[in-house]
Formats: C-alpha cells, sequence, structure tokens
C-alpha cells in the first residue's frame, strides 16, 4: 500500500486501541470508588490494555517525525529487541510481573497485527500535458484600394452604415451619422469581403454593415 493509505490504516488501529485502553482505564477508576469492589479483573484488564497501547503510542510520534515507512519500519525493530532482550526472570512485585507479562504480549500483538504490511511511496501525480498553443493567425493580405473604396470603408468604420429596404426589390443605404456612402460602393466592398452585411436582421429593418478583418487592415495600412 502506499504512504497515505498506509497512514489512515495505521492511524485507525492506533485510534482503536486507545479508545479501548482508555475505557478499561475509566472502569477501573469507576470501580475505584465503590466499596467491596472486585478490581482484580478490571486491573488486569487495564494492564493489558496499556501494554497493547503502548507501542501503538510510540509509533504515531515515531510516524511524526520520520513518516509511516520509516516510523513502522523502526517500532518493528525496537519492538523485536526488546522481546528478544527480555529475560525469564521474575520481579518481587506481582503487578510489575504483570505489566511486563501484558507489555510483552502488547509487542506480540503489535508485531503480528504489522506483519506483512509493505508500504510504498505515493507515486507523483500525473503532469497534465502542456496545452497546444493556438497556432498563430495566417497574415491578412491588404489589397490595393482606391481613395474612393477607401472612404467607404471609413464610413463603414464610423457612421453606423446600415442596408435598408424602402419598397419591395428596392434598398438604399442609411447612416447614423455623417456622410451616407453610395450604395454601388458599398455592396462593391462587401462583394469584395472587406465588409459584411448582418443578413439576421430583415432587410426593411435595416440590416448593418462592418468590416471584416480585411477591411479594418487595409484602413490600418
Amino acid at each position: 500500500m502506499n504512504v497515505t493509505t498506509a497512514y489512515r490504516v495505521l492511524t485507525s488501529r492506533a485510534e482503536d486501541v486507545f479508545d479501548q485502553d482508555a475505557k478499561a482505564r475509566t472502569r477501573l477508576t469507576n470501580a475505584l470508588t465503590v466499596d467491596g469492589a472486585s478490581l482484580d479483573g478490571l486491573m488486569d484488564a487495564a494492564l493489558v490494555s496499556a501494554g497493547i497501547a503502548k507501542p501503538w503510542r510510540q509509533l504515531m510520534k515515531r510516524i511524526e517525525v520520520h513518516g509511516p515507512i520509516e516510523g513502522l519500519a523502526k517500532q518493528r525493530e525496537e519492538a523485536i529487541e526488546t522481546l528478544l532482550q527480555w529475560g525469564f526472570g521474575m520481579s518481587t512485585s506481582l503487578v510489575s510481573n504483570a505489566q511486563r507479562l501484558a507489555e510483552q504480549d502488547g509487542l506480540r500483538r503489535f508485531l503480528s497485527a504489522t506483519d506483512g504490511m509493505e508500504i510504498t511511496e505515493d507515486e507523483p501525480p500525473a503532469e497534465e500535458p502542456e496545452p497546444t498553443p493556438e497556432p498563430a493567425p495566417a497574415p491578412v493580405e491588404v489589397p490595393k484600394v482606391t481613395p474612393a473604396q477607401k472612404r467607404t470603408l471609413e464610413a463603414i468604420r464610423d457612421n453606423g452604415v446600415r442596408l435598408q429596404e424602402f419598397r419591395v426589390a428596392a434598398t438604399r443605404v442609411e447612416v447614423e451619422r455623417g456622410e451616407r456612402p453610395r450604395k454601388d460602393m458599398v455592396e462593391f466592398v462587401i462583394a469584395q469581403g472587406w465588409a459584411k452585411q448582418d443578413t439576421s436582421r430583415p432587410l426593411f429593418h435595416g440590416q448593418p454593415v462592418s468590416l471584416t478583418a480585411v477591411g479594418e487592415a487595409i484602413l490600418a495600412a
């Protein structure tokens, strides 16, 4: 499993162990407030839960410092070394002996729970391919025009020119301001592709005429 998954699994397991340890301690603490309560089983349970929780607490501290891969490896190595170094000698204290046995059992449980857990580094996120740049627009070829044609283009640019039908099959040029260009000249620059007529509107309402890129390039030349 990868580092992210391993961290989530180990943290979840540790939290379960810590929760069980807290519950065992609480049961013992509550029993101590009751006169005549039997404490033997509760004390044993608290020692066992503490022994189980101890290597997990050490593991989570190591993970904070070293990360899941190195932290788990170091904790398992220490647990194995500790078990190998412990002898069979016993203390004169029954509580100390019980605590020692509980910690040994906790180490064995920890090693069993983490046995075979192989952690690999997270794969780096896949790099998104860089967007293909838009091809540069082809240069506009600027045709030669006469002064009259240029004046017509200027009028279309500046005067709000539109073609409007004033009776059936009869159209004329209307402007919003300025000089009105000749109808035949407006139709000529449209035919040349230097201007365009907005045919989405009804002709009797007036169809605006605007410059194309070629027409703008002519005036900019």
